[in-house]
C-alpha cells in the first residue's frame, strides 16, 4: 500500500459528512470540474463511505474543493493506510522520506489528532494510539494550540451504530490540508435570516444547489421562483450576480403577513435585498421582479450562466399563473378604459417543468446548468418521470426523502446543445407560438413529453397524510379501549 507520487500530484483522503449522502458525489464532481479535473477515486471506492481516496490531484485542486464544499468536512494528504495498524505502519514506512521531510523539520511544530468514525475512544486510548506512531521521524516540537502542521490518525468503524466492531475496518494517517465550509450551514441558518417565508430553502441545501450549478465569480444566476431569495444568497456567496422573479407580489415587495412566530406583519425592511445585505453581499444583487414564469419577459439571447430554483409543488405554496377563465374579448383600438388584470389560474406541475426546461434551453449559455427540485410520489417513481429536453443533458439526480411516500429529487442538467431554429422562423416570434426544430422534437419524441402524473402530486401527498393520521387515530382508540 505504498503511496508513490510527485509533490504536484498526490493521493488525498476526503472525510465527508454523513448527511445529504446522495448529494455528495455530484457536488465534489462539480467542484473538480471547475478546475478541469475529473473525479478519480481509488479502486475500492464506496459512495456511502465517510472516507474517499482521491488520486491524481494537486494540493491546489483539493483546496479549491474545500473553500466551497458543505458536504465534506476535511481533506488530508494521505501518507499511509491499511486494514490494521500493522498494515498502516508498513504503508507509512514505505512512504518516501523526502516527501515527509519538509513537514518534520526540527524548527517546526506539530500536533497529532485521533478521529474515530462511529466509535468514541477514551482519552488514554487516544494517547496510546499516538504513542504507537513514534516510529515516524518527527523532529519538531509538539504545539497543541497553534502548530505549524496538523496530522491525523483516522479510524473507520463502519456506519452501523448498532454493530460497532472492536477493531476498525480501516485506518488512515495523513497531513491535514483544509476543512470544508460546514460552518456556512450554521451562519446562514434560516432561523437567523432577516427575511423568510413558508418555503425558504435550508441553508445547507442552498449551498449544495449552488455547487451543483458550478456557480462562480461574475456569473449571472437566475431564479424564476425566487420566493424569499435563499438561493440568491447562496449563489452570491460564491461571487455571482443574482436576479429572480416570482408571481407573488407580496413576497417580492416584502409586505403582508409574516412567517415568523409571534409576528403578525412583515417589517419595513424585510425583503430579498435585505437578506443579501445581512451577509455583506448586496453588491451582487441585481433585482427581483413580479413576473409569471409561464410568460417570459426576457429578450432573446444567452443571458444566464446558471438557473437555480425550487418550483412550487402546491403544498405550502400554490402553483399558479396569470390568465383568464373567461373568454378574452379584444377591446377596440380606440378603447381608453382601464387595462384588464388577468385572474390567477392553476399552473400544472407538468407544465411548470416543461416551461422551465424550455426556458433553460433558450436562455442558458452553452455549458450553463439548470438545478431544480422535482417532487415525486415514491411508490410510483421511475426514471422516465424526469423531464428531458434535447438541448439539456442530465448530470445528476439526487433524492431527499420527505416522508414514507413522498420525496423530492434535486435535478442537475447542463446545456450541451444550442436550439436549432427553422429557416422561416424569426427570432422575435419564437416564444409566441411558432416552433423551432427542437420544440418539434419535444412534440414528436415520447422521451420529451411532459409526465402528467406530476400533476397529482398534491393529492397523493395529502392522501398519504390522511391515511397516516387515520392509522394514528385507530391506534390511539385501541389503546383507550384497552
Amino acid at each position: 500500500m505504498a503511496l508513490h507520487c510527485t509533490r504536484a500530484c498526490r493521493r488525498y483522503l476526503l472525510h465527508l459528512a454523513q448527511d445529504n449522502v446522495e448529494f455528495r458525489l455530484p457536488e465534489i464532481k462539480a467542484l473538480l470540474s471547475l478546475r478541469g479535473q475529473p473525479f478519480r477515486p481509488a479502486e475500492d471506492f464506496k459512495e456511502k463511505s465517510p472516507f474517499w481516496l482521491l488520486d491524481s490531484l494537486s494540493e491546489e485542486d483539493v483546496r479549491s474543493i474545500m473553500i466551497r464544499t458543505v458536504c465534506a468536512k476535511s481533506v488530508f494528504e494521505l501518507w499511509g493506510h491499511g486494514r490494521t495498524h500493522s498494515e498502516l505502519q508498513t504503508s507509512l514506512l514505505r512512504y518516501p522520506p523526502e516527501d515527509m521531510a519538509p513537514f518534520l523539520q526540527q524548527d517546526s511544530t506539530y500536533k497529532i489528532n485521533v478521529y474515530t468514525f462511529n466509535k468514541t475512544l477514551e482519552f488514554k486510548d487516544r494517547i496510546k494510539k499516538i504513542d504507537a506512531l513514534e516510529f515516524l521521524p518527527f523532529q519538531g516540537k509538539v504545539n497543541l494550540k497553534n502548530p505549524d502542521y496538523i496530522f491525523c490518525l483516522l479510524e473507520d468503524y463502519g456506519t452501523d451504530p448498532n454493530n460497532i466492531p472492536d477493531e476498525p475496518f480501516h485506518v488512515y494517517f495523513g497531513r491535514w490540508i483544509a476543512d470544508g465550509q460546514r460552518d456556512l450551514i450554521r451562519s446562514h441558518s434560516v432561523k437567523k435570516r432577516h427575511f423568510i417565508g413558508n418555503t425558504s430553502m435550508d441553508a445547507g441545501l442552498s449551498f449544495i444547489m449552488a455547487n451543483h450549478a458550478r456557480v462562480k465569480d461574475h456569473d449571472l444566476v437566475f431564479d424564476p421562483f425566487v420566493g424569499t431569495g435563499s438561493l440568491l444568497v447562496a449563489c452570491s456567496h460564491f461571487g455571482a450576480y443574482v436576479c429572480g422573479t416570482d408571481i407573488d407580489y407580496n413576497t417580492i415587495h416584502g409586505i403582508g403577513k409574516s412567517s415568523r412566530k409571534n409576528q403578525k406583519w412583515r417589517g419595513p425592511d424585510e425583503n430579498i435585498r435585505a437578506n443579501l445585505r445581512q451577509y455583506g453581499l448586496e453588491q451582487f444583487y441585481m433585482d427581483v421582479l413580479v413576473s409569471d414564469a409561464s410568460k417570459t419577459i426576457w429578450r432573446e439571447g444567452k443571458l444566464f450562466d446558471a438557473i437555480v430554483t425550487d418550483p412550487p409543488y402546491g403544498i405550502r405554496e400554490s402553483t399558479r399563473r396569470t390568465g383568464s377563465q373567461k373568454e378574452i374579448i379584444k377591446p377596440p383600438e380606440d378603447f381608453c378604459g382601464e387595462s384588464h388584470v388577468p385572474v390567477s389560474m392553476a399552473y400544472h406541475l407538468s407544465d411548470i417543468f416543461s416551461d422551465l426546461l424550455k426556458f433553460a434551453a433558450r436562455y442558458l449559455v452553452m455549458g450553463g446548468r439548470l438545478v431544480y427540485w422535482l417532487p415525486v410520489y415514491r411508490p410510483e417513481y421511475r426514471e422516465e418521470m424526469i423531464p428531458l429536453h434535447p438541448c439539456l443533458t442530465l448530470i445528476s439526480n439526487c433524492e431527499q426523502t420527505l416522508s414514507s411516500h413522498t420525496s423530492r429529487r434535486l435535478i442537475t442538467m447542463e446545456k450541451t446543445k444550442e436550439l436549432e431554429y427553422g429557416a422561416e422562423e424569426s427570432h422575435r416570434n419564437l416564444w409566441k407560438g411558432l416552433k423551432d426544430s427542437d420544440d418539434l422534437a419535444l412534440l414528436h419524441d415520447s422521451r420529451y413529453c411532459p409526465y402528467q402524473g406530476h400533476n397529482a402530486f398534491r393529492e397523493k401527498y395529502f392522501s398519504g397524510i390522511t391515511k397516516r393520521n387515520g392509522r394514528d387515530e385507530a391506534k390511539t382508540q385501541m389503546k383507550e379501549d384497552d
